[in-house]
């Protein structure tokens, strides 16, 4: 089964961490997309480049910056094809995210 590791960092996640331990954690996040199943993926922008985009009564609504002010948002994703949800919410726990106050969401992928 194919599945989505959607990586979501605490907007303060970085504050205070040295530069030594934020290359080794930036290192982790490279390693993973060596690890098996996995076969693709992509850090994102910062949330303050996003657009968001609407439409009501069919006009076209651009808003700079995210859908929602919260305290953790979608940093990047991993994609896994994994036997099981077992094996790929192991994967999702290597994710620095996990750990530094943020989240991993593990969603299946829909295939054709």
């Amino acid at each position: 089964m194919k599945y989505a590791l959607l990586c979501y960092n605490a907007k303060d996640a970085w504050d205070g961490v040295p530069e030594n331990e934020q290359k080794a954690i930036y290192g982790e996040y490279a390693a993973l997309t060596e690890a098996p199943g996995i076969f693709g993926g992509s850090q994102l922008r910062p949330v303050e480049s996003a657009t968001t985009v609407r439409v009501e009564n069919g006009q076209t609504l651009l808003t700079p910056g995210p859908f929602v002010h919260a305290k953790e948002y979608l940093g990047g994703f991993y994609l896994l094809e994994a036997d099981d949800l077992d094996a790929a919410t192991a994967i999702a726990a290597r994710i620095p995210a996990a750990r530094m106050g943020g989240a991993v969401e593990v969603r299946p992928i829909v295939e054709s």
